[in-house]
């Protein structure tokens, strides 16, 4: 036995991989040494080790590896990360706040509130009491408003929708080279039923006028210590998705109050749009003429590139465009990613969104992207909601495989086999991918 120190982004890593795979031991021993490391440095890890290494680790033979195709790493020794909370969810960073959920516990058609991602982008505030919260309607209006939270359900229609959340940079994490910004996996996506008022029918009560373009929106929490003064994000909504009647103003979450990490006690839900433009602990509604920097929403923030670039590039600011509705995506969400089960029939099953389309198809493969098995889709219950969908597939024989799943929104637009890179980290949406192996 012998340490190996490989290169990763974090500098020298030496970890006893060779060691473990030599020692005969268990499976579940050898991924030590694997889940200290972030996804990135794993891939690095990973990517060296042939054939015989990886079926070791895996505890199994890997049939189809000739398939796979270059580069490619078994996603199940991937993604090893441990629970960090008692509700399931992964830390990915400590400052600002930031947590997701494993795929496998978001099975649910409606999200439980515990499992909803957290993305903070500073100091939540202290009191988000609803009796204690107003929320200011003004700028570009002819009726400045300010209301509390018990003045929006009084004098405006509440609805409930379920509707999908997703933040621009999940996915993240299988960008190769990695980018800067929380280094999401596939979690850092929900779809809640939100309760709450139609943003467009406050703008309509303030009275827009005619050159008002966007709603700039502000929260009431501050900046990390170090970063002065100041709100700790504030976004920009052009007017024409302010008034999409499925923008809403919401005060409850899965019927229950918000809670606290999910923006309390108002939150703007702008759904199939990236989740920096769903306000938390909202406090300002303010119509302008033209876009307003905004803290994070400026500069290359949010941004991608006009064209498809190498891993890497540098992309000028010019080259790049603001992100509105996010791409077509899939989850599988069972079984989990790792299963071991003696029959070869395996039951899959999960979600698919796409930004303000619908998705027409989901398919599933099980070997590399060779052939495509139709998925049973669901309708949506409304706009924004994530589909359900659900397939048996048969594998082969004994040995570990990958099953793949990839969506197909109505404008005919589908799933990448692999994720395209981007300087910003965002609009991950390369086919899901979970390991099974048959015993």
């Amino acid at each position: 036995m012998r340490n190996t120190e490989v290169m990763t982004s974090g500098g020298p890593v030496e970890i006893l991989c060779e060691a473990a795979v030599d020692s005969g031991v268990a499976p579940d021993a050898d991924f030590e040494p694997l889940r200290a490391l972030s996804i990135c440095e794993r891939r690095n890890v990973l990517r060296f080790m042939g054939r015989p290494a990886l079926e070791r680790l895996i505890g199994a033979d890997i049939p189809l590896y000739r398939r796979a195709p270059a580069g490619w790493v078994p996603v199940s020794l991937l993604t090893l990360d441990a629970i960090d909370l008692p509700d399931g969810l992964m830390i990915r960073s400590q400052r600002p706040f930031v947590a997701e959920a494993p795929p496998h516990l978001l099975d649910d058609e409606v999200t439980p509130t515990y499992r909803h991602f957290i993305r903070n982008n500073g100091v939540p505030p202290v009191d988000m009491r609803p009796e204690a919260w107003r929320l200011s309607v003004d700028g570009l209006v002819e009726t400045p408003l300010t209301l509390s939270v018990a003045d929006l359900a009084e004098r405006f229609e509440v609805v409930t929708e379920r509707l999908v959340m997703e933040c621009a940079g999940n996915g993240r994490a299988f960008l190769d080279p990695p980018t800067a910004g929380a280094q999401w996996a596939y979690g850092g996506v929900a779809c809640c039923e939100w309760t709450g008022v139609r943003l467009a029918d406050l703008l309509r009560a303030a009275g827009p006028r005619s050159h008002a373009a966007f709603a700039a929106v502000e929260g009431a929490d501050g900046r990390l210590p170090g970063e002065g003064r100041g709100p700790a994000f504030a976004g920009v909504v052009p007017m024409a998705k302010a008034l999409d009647p499925h923008t809403l103003i919401a005060f409850a979450q899965n019927g229950a109050k918000i809670l606290p990490q999910n923006g309390a006690p108002l939150r703007l839900i702008v759904p199939g749009w990236p989740g920096a433009y769903s306000q938390k602990w909202l406090t300002a509604v303010s119509l302008v003429e033209r876009r307003p920097g905004g803290r994070f929403m400026d500069g290359p923030n949010y941004r991608m590139p006009r064209y498809d670039v190498a891993p890497g590039s540098f992309v000028p600011d010019e080259d790049m465009e603001v992100i509105e509705s996010m791409p077509v995506k899939s989850l599988i969400t069972a079984p989990a990613s790792g299963h071991r089960t003696a029959e070869r029939t395996v039951d899959v099953r999960g979600h698919a969104w796409a930004g303000d389309d619908t998705v027409a198809a989901v398919s599933l493969s099980f070997d590399y992207g060779q052939r495509w098995h139709r998925a049973e889709l669901a309708p949506p219950p409304n706009a924004y909601a994530w589909q359900r969908w659900q397939a048996e597939i048969t594998l082969p024989g004994r040995g570990h495989y990958e099953i793949w799943a990839r969506a197909t929104d109505d404008q005919g637009r589908s799933q990448p086999l692999a994720p395209k890179w981007n300087p910003g980290g965002y609009l991950v949406n390369a086919v899901h991918r979970i390991g099974v192996t048959v015993v």
